[in-house]
Formats: C-alpha cells, sequence, structure tokens
C-alpha cells in the first residue's frame, strides 16, 4: 500500500511540474487580452486559447489550429508570435547545428519567432524540445 501511495504521489507531482499549458475557454480570457489580439489580428478565425506560465496564448490557423500562436500578458500586452513554417525555410545554420548535435533526428516542428521589439528568431522542435536561434541560424538555447 505504501509504495503504491508513493507511486501515486509522484505521479501526481510529475504531472504538476510537467504541464506548462492549460486549455482557456474565452470567456476566461482577460478583456484586454481578447480586445489587443482582435485589433492586431482582425482576420483570425477559430481561436483556441491556452494559459501558460500566467500569459495568455491563441492558437489559429492551419489544419491543426496552431499555425499561429500569439502570447499576450494578462494585462494584454503583446509579447510574441509563432507563425509555423516548413523545415525548408530555416535558416542554413539552423539545419547545420541540427545535423552535427541531434544526427538522425527529425524537425517535427519549424517556426519563426516575431516578439514585441520585430526581433526574429526560429524554434525547430526534435525529440520534444524547442531549440532556438538567432535571424542567422545561430544557437541561442534549448527550451
Amino acid at each position: 500500500m505504501k509504495k503504491y501511495l508513493t507511486a501515486l504521489l509522484l505521479s501526481a507531482f510529475l504531472l504538476c511540474t510537467t504541464a506548462h499549458a492549460q486549455k482557456v475557454k474565452t470567456s476566461a480570457v482577460p478583456a484586454a487580452v481578447r480586445s489587443n489580439f482582435d485589433k492586431k489580428y482582425p482576420d483570425a478565425k477559430k481561436v483556441m486559447w491556452e494559459k501558460e506560465d500566467g500569459n495568455y496564448e491563441a492558437n489559429w490557423g492551419g489544419k491543426s489550429n496552431e499555425d499561429h500562436a500569439a502570447m499576450f500578458s494578462p494585462s494584454g500586452n503583446f509579447i510574441e508570435i509563432v507563425q509555423a513554417i516548413p523545415v525548408s525555410e530555416l535558416p542554413a545554420g539552423v539545419t547545420a547545428y541540427l545535423k552535427e548535435h541531434y544526427k538522425g533526428k527529425k524537425i517535427t516542428e519549424a517556426g519563426r519567432v516575431t516578439d514585441a521589439k520585430g526581433r526574429v528568431t526560429y524554434e525547430a522542435e526534435v525529440n520534444k524540445k524547442d531549440i532556438v536561434f538567432d535571424e542567422h541560424g545561430k544557437f541561442l538555447k534549448i527550451d
């Protein structure tokens, strides 16, 4: 019984600490966030909301409704947008880095990230990790 309880508590802890984003109903998204999102992306359709690390993320577009992901602070300030791109559109430095450091591993997602100041970075998902690069394809970090 003690082993069972320990395993159950460990499972619950791992679930709580690994869950980064949680789905949120549109009605639960602060009015300032929805208003600023609607102004910035008036053509967005079928928007799904998540709360991640205290911020609100709107996902829309494409077959999975996740071709675009815009992040806003709870007060409605725009943080960044991630736009899904074909792997072939990643800078050459990204693919070279990944070939060297992740030999034989597949890039499962690629995205162009533009922050509130207009800075562009790129993300490549490999082995369920987001690997981040600058606009020239230079490695920055793993998220």
